[in-house]
């Protein structure tokens, strides 16, 4: 059994199993960057570390070969906890994130061919043709929020393109999927239960549809899950409706908060922007250098399955492991001047901001093709632009992300 760390240990600065205890609360929010400027510093005072600002607290991992090889553990390390600063939050069912072992493999299946690189090549000409729409809706405006004029719009839009949905849907699915994040981020659970009623009866809906009338499952992933079988079952109902839940939270608040922290970085820094519209070739690997340098899933919770020594490192059953994205991809360790922006750095993409192992991130290359596309149409028509005067820019902790970025641009 964990023990848990009294307040004596707390005032007297002991180590628990160890571990130096740490008490830094990652969940507050911060001005901008600011999680960043509390994540090094924990990360150099030493390689283990336990925080015990949860319930259960949690041993935290930090340094990048640490990292990479704790997500290699899934076998004994599992997501029964997907969160080390919220164990609790695992009670939302996901798929097919909770599985393990065969289970995920074999879900994964059904799943990886609208995720593969090839297909996600296929959605490019649709992805660019709403990228230029939306951006030409606010050119003329001259300024707005980009973070809530166009940072959750676009990715909203294209996550229902994906579900072969339509895209005019966006307008009340993201009023829902808005109210729904908020919801969960503020402890509201009862209003995040309304919103996620209206949410769950619309995939319902669409199934529904597509039990009528598929389309070919090899392009249509709501037409493909009404008919695959796994271990000669067919998936459920309920666990359709889930993967298309699941799919909304993993790609729409991440791909937003990314486009947030990358467009406030290059208004910041016109050296860099001006690199990006002068020479759009350099963009996929900036787009690396972007999520190596501000990745907005700071970590990814697991919990031990078994007894185990991870370089000295004491682990127990039931035990919560923090494996520190963030921390990794700014180790200096492994990445030279780790806080610097290098847009053409070389071995960028060896960033673990997708995680790793057999969880890692399902929709790491729409997600990459999402942040190359607005790149390149942004510059083309906007290639200059601001923060509007006197803003405070601040960002949510827990998984980080931008509330606002007023934008202003000549016209």
């Amino acid at each position: 059994m964990t023990e848990t760390p009294t307040q004596a240990d707390r005032d007297q600065g002991q180590s628990h199993r160890g571990c130096p205890v740490v008490h830094t609360d990652y969940t507050q929010e911060t001005e901008v960057f600011g999680h960043y400027a509390l994540l090094d510093p924990d990360r150099e005072k030493s390689r283990f570390l336990f925080n015990d600002t949860t319930d259960r607290g949690f041993f935290m991992l930090q340094r990048y070969d640490d990292v990479r090889e704790g997500f290699q553990q899934h076998a004994t390390w599992t997501t029964a906890v997907r969160s080390a600063l919220r164990p609790g939050s695992s009670n939302e069912r996901l798929l097919p994130q909770d599985l393990n072992g065969q289970e995920h493999v074999k879900m994964r299946r059904i799943l990886n061919q609208y995720f593969a690189p090839a297909a996600v090549r296929r959605m490019e000409e649709m992805a660019t043709e709403r990228c230029i729409e939306l951006i030409e809706e606010l050119k003329p405006k001259g300024a707005d929020d980009f973070v809530a004029a166009f940072a959750i719009r676009y990715p909203t839009d294209l996550f229902l393109a994906l579900l072969g949905l339509p895209v005019s849907d966006g307008e009340f699915f993201l009023e829902w999927s808005e109210d729904y994040f908020n919801s969960l981020l503020a402890g509201q659970p009862e209003r995040a239960e309304e919103s996620k009623k209206k949410i769950m009866d619309y995939f319902d809906r669409a199934v529904n549809e597509r039990r009528e009338n598929p389309l070919d499952p090899d392009v249509d992933m709501v037409s493909r899950l009404v008919t695959a079988r796994i271990d000669d079952e067919p998936i459920s109902q309920e666990d359709i409706r889930t993967i298309c839940l699941t799919l909304m939270l993993a790609g729409l608040d991440t791909t937003r908060s990314a486009l947030g922290f990358i467009f406030a970085h290059l208004a910041s820094n016109p050296e860099d922007r001006r690199k990006i519209v002068e020479d759009p070739s350099i963009i996929p690997n900036a787009v690396e250098e972007f999520l190596r340098t501000f990745p907005l899933v700071i970590q990814a919770g697991r919990e031990v399955q078994e007894p185990a020594d991870f370089h000295g490192l004491e682990l127990e059953q039931g035990d919560v492991v923090w494996l520190g994205v963030a921390q990794a991809n700014r180790d200096p360790r492994k990445f030279p001047d780790p806080d610097k922006v290098v847009l053409d750095r070389a071995g960028a993409n060896q960033h673990l901001a997708f995680g790793g192992g057999p969880h890692r991130c399902l929709g790491m290359h729409l997600a990459r093709l999402e942040l190359k596309v607005v790149l390149e149409e942004w510059h083309k028509r906007i290639p200059e632009y601001r923060i509007a005067e006197g803003t405070e820019l601040r960002e949510r902790g827990g998984q980080l992300t931008m509330t606002s970025l007023p934008l202003e641009w000549e016209v």
